[in-house]
């Protein structure tokens, strides 16, 4: 069964599986591919985890965006379906990067309660993150290496019960 879909994959979330949306910084030749290394941490820490990545194996950085455009628009698709039907959302602002489309995510589904943020120093609009995980009090992680042992150990964060 795969447990891993990336866009624009069909997604399957098997009943009693929990399904996290890795948001955040994807900006190409910026960011870090964070997501597959946290992805295979979260797989051997917890195995009933379904992991909806949008990041896509080949994306064209140059496509024009625009609705009228078949592949931005299943793109853009993908992303704010996986978001909505996710368990929860984990958002991490990678330092030295800018992040708009995740800043908007953030200040979509902060109020449901279901966004966890990692945010660490050196992000440009720390600030503002932090105010609003303060107002809806979100779960705040500010190391990126912390994440796995802090969803390890608060259990009610990434447990379906």
């Amino acid at each position: 069964m795969n447990k891993i879909f990336k866009a624009p994959q069909n997604v399957v979330i098997p009943e009693n599986h929990i399904s996290l949306f890795l948001g955040g910084s994807i900006e190409n030749g910026k960011a870090d591919l964070w997501q597959d290394k946290l992805s295979e941490k979260l797989m051997n820490k917890f195995g009933n985890i379904i992991i909806l990545n949008p990041r896509r194996e080949n994306w064209n950085s140059a496509l024009k965006q625009d609705l009228t455009n078949p592949e931005f628009y299943e793109q853009v698709d993908w992303e704010y379906n996986s978001l909505e039907r996710s368990d929860y959302i984990l958002i991490y602002f990678q330092p030295n990067t800018y992040s708009p489309i995740s800043l908007m995510e953030l200040g979509l589904f902060a109020a449901n309660k279901k966004v966890i943020v990692c945010c660490p120093e050196g992000f440009w609009r720390k600030g503002n993150v932090d105010f609003i995980c303060k107002k809806f009090e979100l779960t705040v992680i500010e190391n990126y290496e912390d994440i796995v042992s802090i969803l390890e150990r608060d259990k009610n964060i990434i447990v379906k019960e």
